[in-house]
């Protein structure tokens, strides 16, 4: 985790992977935005089938003032995969949207 520069970035990917759906929840804006795969998703839905039960095992690159990660995420329900995350920080300090996929 030492990789992810940006506070946010890493307070996420730190409740993405620990479970905790208070700390990641109070990380976005109350109308946040976020895409899979380009395809917008509902944030309660993703958070539903992510948080707790996907983590990221390792960083390949952190670009854009660590505001661009792409890393290996292990899941629960489908294994290890390649994923890119692209977090957009509100003036507020909060995540305005987050776009997630997966990666080659």
């Amino acid at each position: 985790m030492s990789k992810l520069t940006n506070p946010i970035v890493r307070a996420a990917m730190e409740a993405l992977g620990s479970g905790d759906r208070a700390a990641w929840y109070a990380l976005f804006e109350p109308h946040a935005e976020l895409f899979d795969a380009g395809s917008p998703w509902n944030l309660e839905e993703f958070t539903n089938h992510a948080v707790g039960y996907e983590r990221l095992l390792s960083i390949a690159h952190v670009k854009n003032d660590g505001l661009d990660v792409v890393g290996e995420i292990y899941s629960e329900f489908w294994g290890s995969f390649r994923t890119y995350f692209h977090f957009r920080i509100s003036p507020a300090g909060r995540i305005a949207r987050l776009d997630v996929g997966h990666t080659i």
